[in-house]
């Protein structure tokens, strides 16, 4: 198979950590991108050296396979819709969808047209979530009992300009972060059966302290802030997942599991690197740090590094999927399922009841150490 041709819709801070990363990667090349600003999508262009294109033009060459989708969250389901309906594969930021509804129909009208779809987030892709996924394989920690996941913050009105659509409906903490943590919960447990939650709001109204226009301004907060939810895993396994936004300052691990054998430890998992934790029957923790290992190593394109970032990856396996017919791991079906759990946890802290989840996924198969190599722009020409 020769390379697929990638189209960018979507040229934000975002978009340049994608297009920066495609140059590690081989079977894929960037070929257009478009932006609703024509301005910002020639900047990107210039930038790496593709065609500024308009969205509809976009979707029209036939020198675009695939349409990775890197608008806001509101735009989505839209830009996903059309790009399949021009029968281009796609890969979204996340969440799939604003809604479970708008998910359903998304990867319902991929599979109607057998397109591959893909979805953010990848990180559980990178060399932390792969050494996770191993020890839990190898039932390092037995059978999998309890568990905690906390991403616990104090939001974002301290840093960003414009932060008052990240508390409305469609935003808080589980929408924005959730993601990442219940991606790679879903990858080392499988899917979720249950979800039963409680949700409060910190402060009716917020003060932007971050430089800007709307500096020493306050907004009303217009969706829950705190988010404390149990999720039941279809094996059985018991998770407690916090997302808030009203903390200052914490001493909780991102993620724990606990098993009848030991227990496991993982870093953020909004990143593809970090140190992963092992102890056996209560023994002093072992630990397996990525920094040397394979999409673990520091690659964030900012003057002072901190954190790896690989985001491009499961771009590249979706489009290996393409050739194989094996499921992409970071797939629609997963990002649906992850979506479903979210709208639960929303839901079950309103009414205060439990919510089933009616869909499910599977869980992703693992990704081993020569295929995640072989997906390198290097093994590429080695071939």
């Amino acid at each position: 198979m020769g390379r697929i041709g990638i189209g960018v819709v979507g040229c934000g801070n975002i978009a340049m950590t994608y297009m920066r990363n495609a140059a590690l990667f081989g079977g894929i090349e960037l070929k257009g991108c478009a932006d609703l600003s024509a301005e910002m999508a020639a900047t990107r262009a210039r930038e790496y050296g593709i065609r500024a294109m308009s969205v509809d033009e976009l979707y029209a060459s036939p020198e675009i396979d695939l349409v990775l989708n890197l608008t806001i969250p509101a735009a989505h389901y839209d830009v996903t819709m059309s790009a399949l309906s021009a029968g281009k594969h796609v890969f979204t930021e996340k969440p799939l969808g604003v809604t479970a509804a708008e998910g359903r129909k998304i990867v319902a009208e991929a599979k109607a047209r057998g397109l591959r779809l893909g979805s953010a987030p990848d990180t559980f892709l990178g060399a932390a979530g792969r050494r996770a996924r191993r020890l839990m394989d190898e039932g390092a920690i037995g059978k999998p009992v309890a568990g905690t996941a906390f991403m616990l913050g104090r939001g974002m009105e301290h840093w960003h300009p414009n932060p008052q659509f990240y508390y409305q409906p469609g935003g808080g903490p589980v929408l924005d972060m959730g993601p990442y943590y219940l991606t790679m919960l879903v990858n080392l447990l499988g899917p979720v059966r249950r979800v039963m939650a409680l949700a409060t709001r910190g402060e009716d109204e917020r003060l932007i302290t971050a430089e800007g226009p709307f500096r020493n301004t306050r907004f009303k907060v217009g969706t829950p802030t705190t988010v404390l939810s149990l999720l039941e895993f279809a094996s059985g396994a018991a998770v407690t997942f916090g997302a808030s936004w009203d903390v200052f300052r914490h001493s909780n691990h991102p993620i724990e599991l606990h098993g009848t054998e030991g227990s496991l430890r993982l870093p953020d998992p909004d990143t593809f690197g970090g140190t992963v934790s092992l102890s056996e029957r209560g023994a002093d923790w072992r630990d397996f740090p990525s920094e040397d290992e394979l999409y673990g190593a520091i690659n964030w394109p900012y003057a002072e590094p901190s954190r790896a970032n690989y985001r491009m990856l499961g771009v590249c396996d979706l489009v290996r999927s393409i050739a194989t017919g094996a499921a992409p791991r970071a797939s629609g079906d997963l990002a649906l399922h992850v979506l479903e759990v979210m709208e639960a946890a929303l839901r079950s802290g309103e009414t205060g009841e439990g919510v089933a989840i009616a869909g499910t996924a599977a869980q992703p198969a693992p990704l081993g150490e020569d295929e995640a190599r072989s997906l390198l722009a290097e093994a590429e020409l080695a071939a």
